[in-house]
This record gives structure tokens, sequence and C-alpha cells, in this order.
């Protein structure tokens, strides 16, 4: 169990429905309003921070962005909003209620065939509305009007293709059968989440009431829908992937004031997950990541819209969570889609880190709780720290349609790219029309709300978030705010009053990297420093031409990851920094000399460093395409090579958990969970129950071995289930060498990595004998490893290039049993295990076999 939440970073607030009433303008956001401030006079230059309760976002429209990064990636969003075919998108629509359609089908999760068909158009539909509120851009006004109407017509035609009223999709209506049999599908709910949340926004942002029509008959489809089942049959169908069905419909309640909407939310409060969260349990590990995020922001949601305070708790906690334990240093989460155990980083790199969808539905999620807990600068610095480093990042520079990734992958040598399943070269974003992963939708929404959190209020207060060149215009304090800045390559950002005068109080983020930082008002240098982590308060009457200088002092830090203090990225301020290594990948994590990293030019955030030998140009991550790229790094002195006779386990032992290592070397290995002594082939064993029986190594085996041998007798009790290991020595997912007695192949496979499973060096051979004792070796050196079954070679690899020394100084994750993944457990029996520092020749390992 986590420690609790620290309550001094929450304010106190009221759970009241007039108290969290919904903020129903163009922005979708929600807030509490402030307190009243008092003002501390026209005269007064500073101000001391009083606390906000409270703030609000502003319109979408009050805010433009100037050129920058981000105004650039709006552009290209805005151009493939403009270019995309709505009548391809509305092919399946049409064709699933009886309607002609002359469209070309899309491709990739679009395609006719895929169960996730129509997520696209929902997030098509955010885009427009959130694009034009931002713009003001008319042809995308118009476009959403034309496709809400065609909805609206596949909707009115449901009831004669035999759905329900009100059912709204790409796909029938017996996908929810079988959802809610239990008989598999991919995730249903999911795909009607993104059609009302789009159709919410066209309403909201886009003015639009026939999106109000289509998405409130939508809602009452389905309500009619889990109306009629039961609370247990309700939590089995929340195990599936809902997205943000609780947010939306806490949305539509805003809208209309109808207390059903919250009714059916409810049902979407998933116990399993919420509850652990409830008392400020980290309990998601195993848990599909982006499944869970979009409920948080429905909880805070339905916390907002008057339901009890728990939902904010949960929330609150998930976040805590979630940023203090599962995140990397880019802001982002997951590897492999999926949350791991806690603090599990550098064990955890691989090209499959950091889906861009999660981030964006963090960033929601933080957005939210900001705008109750305004004082909490952590919240902005998250929001910046993933801001500029992944969201920013995800999307192709080059490409004229923004086209955007789906990982940010963070193993050594990794490539901004899209997964293997996508069915095209994993290394490229996303296209037109073969592609709309989810990731290429939410990146549609990610790339038109830049201008949403840069600035809030409250009352008479305005924060300044972030530093983005943009224009406020505060229309109810007729006064407009321009910030000029080039940061991060800048240090500084000006706020200029452009036009209008008013008695307001000016808040600027002061972020945690800020050490030192300074403030000038109309040129004179203001005598106090505000703190790290803090606000820069000046409270006076403004009038036109009046200039708030800020120096944001930037400096380069060592981050380490939390399970392995050796292993540690580079930032800039909230920068981090990649190498840019060309073309090569399947790379060995670099060993960085710490103190050889160097600013190369004062404008420009370009640095060199000194790696494993060699100069390497360090970059911001965002900025790195079209090349691999390596983010963590290993630092300190390498670990020196193991003996040459390492470790050997007789497994002689009759009683107790401990398994002595008979070189005298100390490595003494630990039977766990159902693992127990039993008869090996010579004396004693260790058997294993195939459920959660393993032998844990002895740290640091191999740590530094350029040179090394494994043996082991084996005996597999039945076959073996697919992935299961007999030997698996690492320090996580990362960096590991393992043998499975069974690879999706059907084989056994050795295989060894240092830049997780997709870059593994690999031997295969035939499936090894059951119910009897087989000898196994795999013996390595000088870039050759051998595969032996009973003393007799049956695989080689000449070209293996990674060795347990590019692991890292330390090898903390080595089992006999077990994986480094959710593997299943070797069901068998384990016997005479030994570890050499060097290479066995040919006939040692035939003396070993015999």
């Amino acid at each position: 169990m986590n420690e609790p939440v620290d309550r001094r970073h929450f304010l106190a607030t009221t759970a009241s429905g007039a108290a969290a009433a919904a903020l129903t303008a163009a922005a979708g956001g929600t807030a509490m309003a402030a307190a009243p401030a008092t003002s501390t006079g026209p005269a007064a230059p500073r101000g001391r921070a009083r606390a906000l309760t409270g703030v609000r976002p502003f319109p979408l429209g009050a805010v433009t962005l100037l050129p920058s990064a981000f105004k650039d990636n709006q552009s290209r969003n805005t151009a493939y909003l403009r270019y995309v075919d709505i009548d391809r998108l509305l092919h399946t629509f049409r064709l699933n209620v009886g309607l002609a359609s002359s469209a070309q089908p899309c491709g990739g999760w679009e395609s006719p065939t895929t169960e996730l068909r129509g997520h696209s158009t929902g997030h098509l539909l955010s885009g427009l509305a959130l694009s034009y509120a931002n713009t003001g851009d008319t042809a995308l006004l118009d476009k959403g009007r034309k496709l809400v109407s065609a909805l609206a017509a596949c909707q009115a035609k449901s009831p004669a293709a035999g759905y329900g009223q009100g059912y709204l999709s790409a796909f029938p209506e017996n996908f929810f059968d079988r959802l809610e049999s239990g008989s598999g599908v991919w995730a249903p709910y999911y795909t009607i989440h993104k059609i009302m949340a789009g159709l919410v926004d066209q309403h909201r942002l886009a003015g639009n009431s026939e999106a109000l029509d289509v998405v409130l008959r939508q809602a009452a489809w389905v309500d009619t829908r889990t109306g009629k089942l039961g609370y247990d049959q309700m939590q089995r169908v929340l195990q599936t992937e809902f997205g943000g069905m609780n947010e939306v419909l806490a949305d539509l309640h805003a809208i209309t004031g109808d207390t059903r909407w919250l009714r059916v939310a409810e049902r979407f409060t998933h116990a399993r997950v919420f509850d652990p969260l409830a008392r400020n349990e980290d309990q998601l590990a195993g848990l599909h990541a982006n499944t869970q995020i979009p409920k948080m922001a429905g909880a805070l949601r339905l916390w907002e819209q008057g339901l009890n305070s728990r939902y904010r708790t949960i929330g609150e906690n998930f976040w805590k969570i979630v940023t203090d334990h599962h995140t990397y240093v880019i802001g982002g989460n997951s590897n492999g889609e999926a949350f791991h155990e806690p603090d599990a980083i550098a064990a955890q790199l691989s090209n499959s880190c950091c889906e861009n969808c999660n981030s964006y539905n963090m960033l929601k999620l933080t957005r939210l709780i900001h705008f109750h807990a305004p004082d909490r600068t952590d919240l902005l610095d998250y929001y910046e720290r993933t801001l500029f480093n992944q969201m920013l990042g995800e999307q192709d520079p080059d490409s004229a349609h923004g086209f955007n990734i789906y990982y940010t992958g963070l193993a050594p040598g990794a490539f901004k790219q899209q997964p293997s399943f996508m069915g095209t070269d994993p290394n490229q974003y996303s296209t037109d029309y073969n592609n709309f992963s989810c990731d290429h939708g939410s990146g549609m929404e990610t790339q038109a709300k830049f201008a949403d959190t840069i600035y809030t209020y409250a009352d008479r207060s305005l924060l300044v978030n972030l530093f983005i060149p943009s224009e406020l215009r505060w229309q109810e304090k007729g006064i407009t705010w321009r910030q000029t800045t080039g940061f991060p390559d800048q240090q500084t950002t000006t706020l200029t009053v452009a036009s209008g005068a008013a008695s307001l109080e000016l808040r600027v983020r002061i972020p945690a990297w800020a050490t030192g930082a300074r403030a000038a008002l109309n040129g004179t240098t203001l005598p106090d420093q505000p703190k790290p982590g803090s606000w820069l308060v000046i409270d006076r009457s403004w009038k036109a031409g009046d200039r708030v200088d800020v120096t944001l002092p930037m400096s380069l830090k060592l981050d380490p990851t939390p399970d392995d203090p050796d292993v540690q990225a580079v930032l800039y301020g909230p920068v981090v920094l990649a190498g840019a290594y060309g073309n090569r990948p399947n790379m060995t994590m670099p060993r960085l000399v710490k103190d050889s990293v160097r600013q190369q030019s004062g404008s420009t955030l370009k640095f060199t460093a000194t790696a494993s030998g060699e100069t390497v140009t360090l970059l911001p991550i965002a900025r790195v395409h079209h090349q691999n790229y390596n983010v963590y790094w290993l630092t300190g002195e390498p670990p020196t090579p193991p003996p040459a006779f390492a470790a050997w386990h007789r497994f002689d032992e009759t009683g107790g958990t401990s398994a002595a290592d008979a070189t005298g070397n100390g490595k003494t290995a630990t039977l766990t969970g159902g693992a127990s002594w039993t008869t090996g082939r010579t004396g004693g064993a260790v058997a294993l129950n195939g459920t959660d029986g393993y032998i844990a190594l002895a740290d640091d085996l191999l740590a530094g071995a350029g040179a090394y041998s494994v043996a082991a007798w084996v005996r597999l009790d039945g076959q073996a289930v697919e992935w299961s290991r007999i030997f698996d020595i690492g320090t996580g997912v990362t960096a590991n060498m393992f043998l499975t007695p069974r690879a999706d192949s059907g084989k056994l496979r050795f295989a060894i990595t240092a830049g997780g499973g997709g870059a593994e060096q690999r031997i295969e051979a035939d499936p090894l004998p059951t119910g009897q004792w087989t000898h196994v070796a795999v013996a390595y050196g000088s870039g050759t490893a051998v595969l032996y079954v009973n003393g007799r070679e049956v695989g080689r690899n000449a070209q293996v290039t990674v060795e347990p020394r590019h692991f890292g100084n330390h090898l903390r994750a080595a089992y006999l049993g077990k994986s480094q993944y959710p593997d299943p457990y070797l069901k068998g029996a384990i016997d005479d295990f030994r570890v050499y520092g060097r290479t066995l020749t040919a006939a040692e390992v035939t003396t070993l076999a015999q």
C-alpha cells in the first residue's frame, strides 16, 4: 500500500452541485469558482499570493497560438482535418444500417472487418470542433455539421436495421450481445464513447444543436442497454475497455441538468479498479493502462457534478500513483500498453513504451485536478514535461498532414514508430487512410488543443501555466495579453499587455526546475526571487504596454531511474535530451560519461556528450525524428566480469528454501512460491509446479560478462506452455537472456537482448522431449552463441552482438522457471544448474551431459 496522498496539496473544496457546476463554454472544461479577491490596489506592483480554491479554463477562441513548434503542429493537423474524406469514414456506418455507400473503405483500424471501426469518426468530430473553436476556421465548422447530419441519418435508420432506438455505430449491435455474454469482442463501448464525446464537443465547441440531439438519443440507448444488466454482469462488462463512458455521461448532465445521465454514468464505476484506488492502493500492475486513465477523468467529472467525494479521491490517488511510480522521464507511462510493478522503469524499457493515448488522457486528468488545486505547480510541471517531450514530438514534422506515432519508445536505439500489429512497416508514422489507430485518433485532438491550458483564471487572477507563444483575449476584463518566448531554446518569457486595461493579479508559474528565477516589471527588476515550485505574483492596475520579463534558468540534470540508479536520463530544465544515433537499430545502452555533456549553442538546444567511447549529439526528444535515438544511459563504472565458474546449484538439499552455491562464490539461490525439493537425475532437484513456483538466482550472476555458459538438467512434465522459461537472467524486459522450451514458433529458443523484445538475437531448435531428464546448455564467446541439447549442438548464431555486460551494472532479475514478463511458469524439474564466466567447449558440454 502506498503512503497516503499529501492532503496539503489538495485544497479544500465542497462537492455540492453548485460549487462544482460545469462550465459549458467552449473549452470543454469544468471548474469551481474561486473566492472573491481583495485587490491590493493599483499602486502595488507585487502581491502576496492568496490561496485559490478553483480556476476556470478560457474558451479556446480566447487564445491564439503564435508562431512556434506548437503552431506548426496545429497547422499540419488542421490540414489533415480539412483533407480527410468524411464519406470514407462514414462508409461502414452507412452499410451497417443499410444505407448505400460507394466510398472507398478505409484501412487499418477503420477497415470494414475491424471490430473497433467507427472510433476515428468520434476523434474526427472532436478534432474538427476543437480546431474550429481555437482558429475560427469555418471550413472545419461546415465539415463537422455535415458529419453530424450524416451520423444522424444513420441513427434514424437503426430501428429499421434491427437495432435499438438511438443506436449509432459502424458495427452491429450484436457486438454488445457478445460483450454481455462474455464471448469475446474488442471494445464496443470504447468506440461508442469516442462517438458520443465527439458529438458533445460538436455541441459545446461548435454550437451544433443537432449533435446534442444525436448524442442524447445515443445516451438513451446506453441507458436502455445497461439498465437491463444486474450489478455483477455489468461489472463483467466493465472488464472490457470502455473509454470514458462515465465522463461523457457526466458531461451530458452538465449540459442538460438531467440526473438520469449521472445514474447511467455510475453504472460504469469499475469496482475492481476503483476500490483499491479509493484506499490509495497501487494495484495497477498487469492492467491495460489506457483502459484505466479515461475512467479517472470520468471519476473527477462525476465528483464535479455533485456525486460523492470518493470519486475525486480515486482520480487524485490514481494521478499521484501513476506520476510517482509508473512514469518515465518524458511523462509517459506503460510498456506494451500495460502498467507494471511500481518503480519498474529501467526494467521496462522497450520500443513499446509510452503509448501516446495514455499521455493524452493523463493530461486531461491533470487539467481537471488543476482546476480544483490551482496552487499546485507540480501538476503543471508534469503537464509541461509531458507536453514538451512526448506530445509535441508525436507528430512527424515532415508530413503535410501531421502524421502521428503510436508509441514513444525508450529502448536503446528506439525509433518513433507504429507497432508491428498495425500490419505495416513499423518504422512509419500514421497515414491518411491506412492506419486509424487509437493514437492516430487522439493525435487529431492533441494537436488541436494546445491552447487550452496555457492560461486559466479565477475572478481577477490570471494564471500563466505554460510558456508557449500565444495571445490571450480576456474579454470580460477588456484586456489582451501577449506571451512572447523562445522557450525552451531561450530561458525567458515576456508577457505584454497588448491592449486594454484592468486591475488584476498576474500569476506566473515558477517551475520546480527553475532555480534562481527573476522577473522585471517594465524594465525594473523586482526584488524578490520566487522559489522553484511557486508562483510569481504581481497585483496591480495594468495598462497597454505594460511588460513582465521572467527569466527561468535552465540547467543540466541527470535523472536516475528508481529501480537502477546507474541508469539515468539527461534533462535540460524540463527538456529530455536524446542521443541522435542515425541508422543504428538494436543498439545496446550506451555508457555515458556524466561530466562530458556540453551545450553547443546558446540559441538552440544542441549538446554533445561522450558515451561508450564516441561523441554523440544530444537533442530534445521531441525534435528527434526518422532516426534511432537513446534516452536512458548507463553511468558509473562497469562491473567486474564473473569468475570462470560463477555458480553451481546441485539442488541436493532436502529442506528449507535455500540452494547452496557449490563453487564457494556465495551465489545462493532461493526456492520461491510452489517450488519444492524432489528426486533429481542425480541426488536431489527442484520441482516447479507451473503455477507460481520458481528459483530466484543470486544478484549480479553474470554482471559484466563478455563470455558465458549456462547448463542444466531439465525435465518437462508434459508439453511446455508457450513462453515458460528454463532460465531468464537480466534486469527486466529491457535486457535479458533466456531459454524457453517453447517459443511462439513452437520451438526451443535461446534469446538475448539489451533493447527489449524487438531486439532479440536468437537460436532455435526442435522442442525438448517430455517426461525425461534432458541436458541443455548455451555457450557464448567472441560473437558466437551455441545451443546444445544432451551434449549435441542443435543451433548456433555467429552474429550475436549483445553480451550480459551490456545489461547494466547490476543484474537483479535472474530466475529458473520464471520469466521477466508475466509469462507462464515452467512445470517440471531442474537439476545441476551451472553458470560459467567463460565459453565452454563442445567437449566440456558433452562431458556435463553424460
